[in-house]
């Protein structure tokens, strides 16, 4: 018998976890099957005409629409031109889509734009072209925006899940759990002694850095939706390879980890919008972290854990977590919805 997840949409499909998961393989993917869409990646890495593009798109739903550090339109604009470093391109050119609805004030249409322009010209890329849509009062968020970009490829070989490899370093660029946090406060009016501020920025100038420095890089992955846990999930189940990270090296603001204790949330599975996950060999980790330390996006950078080896076609591609104790755990998908719009 189907169960009612399976015969509807729930809010849960759209929180980066294992409902998504499910909703993709059983319902997208077995529709638009190709290459591109089975790198597994954020981005899609395309031959056209003797150039390297790459390609992506994504949505933002986030509410409220304004929050501690960024706003929805600095939100579509990172959030686009991160998913393109992740794959190694120098982003290019944006699209804006708006869906807007009825009784949105102008002036904070206005402000988003403006947040945008100068986001935009902040990471150096252009936006382009783009659409409008108005619906009805009562059918939307305030504003929906959908934003497509377009990059060049810095790096040597399309960066994927598929070039991690067995003893590889695994690098956390910074604490997590901020923008999933900052987010909740502003929606429900928390006020906590150290105000909550979210992480969300650019991720280009440290990726380029590394590329430029010839760092053998073999997947990076932003941490957004489903927070570190479940990108590391996704990561060990795209590339066969077992990982093991280490607790005592994930770094979690006080004011992060006292908010996620008052509401019942685990930070590892907390979303983040400047925060990303790199794969480099073993005995180029110390350069890389020398690298991206020198950003101040990426300053708090620390190996976390390592690639243990590829499984059996009868194991499983399992994320062991560890403490300071000596305890383990299996880290699994985000199973239903944490925290709603917040990206």
């Amino acid at each position: 018998m189907a169960t009612d997840s399976e015969e509807m949409v729930r809010l849960g499909h759209g929180s980066g976890g294992e409902l998504t998961e499910r909703l993709l393989q059983n319902f997208v993917f077995p529709y638009i099957d190709n290459r591109w869409i089975q790198q597994g990646h954020d981005s899609a890495t395309l031959p056209l005409d003797g150039s390297r593009l790459v390609f992506t798109t994504d949505s933002f739903v986030v509410s409220p629409l304004f929050f501690p550090g960024g706003n929805i339109g600095t939100l579509a604009v990172y959030g686009t031109v991160n998913d393109l470093a992740m794959s190694g391109a120098r982003p290019k050119y944006l699209s804006c889509g708006l869906i807007l609805e009825e009784g949105l004030p102008l002036k904070q249409l206005a402000r988003i734009m403006q947040s945008m322009g100068r986001a935009a010209a902040e990471v150096g890329v252009q936006l382009v072209t783009g659409d409008t849509k108005v619906v009805e009062k009562g059918k939307g968020d305030g504003v929906y925006i959908n934003t497509s970009g377009i990059g060049v490829l810095a790096a040597p070989q399309p960066i994927h899940p598929r070039q991690i490899a067995a003893s590889d370093a695994i690098i956390l660029s910074g604490d997590i759990g901020r923008h999933g946090m900052a987010v909740m406060a502003a929606r429900e009016g928390l006020d906590f002694e150290n105000p909550l501020h979210s992480d969300c920025a650019p991720l280009c100038d440290p990726v380029m850095a590394l590329l430029a420095a010839a760092i053998d890089v073999h997947c990076l992955r932003d941490l957004t939706r489903g927070g570190l846990a479940t990108a590391l999930v996704e990561l060990a189940e795209s590339s066969h390879m077992q990982m093991q990270v280490h607790e005592d090296q994930i770094p979690v603001t006080e004011c992060v980890q006292g908010a996620c204790e008052l509401l019942g949330l685990d930070p590892m599975y907390v979303a983040n919008e400047g925060r990303f996950l790199l794969f480099v060999p073993a005995n180029q980790q110390q350069a890389a972290l020398e690298i991206l330390q020198a950003f101040d996006v990426s300053a708090g950078s620390r190996v976390i854990g390592e690639v243990i080896g590829l499984v059996d076609d009868a194991g499983t591609a399992d994320v062991i977590l560890s403490n300071a104790l000596g305890s383990e755990r299996l880290l699994c998908r985000l199973p239903g919805e944490q925290l709603p719009r917040i990206c």
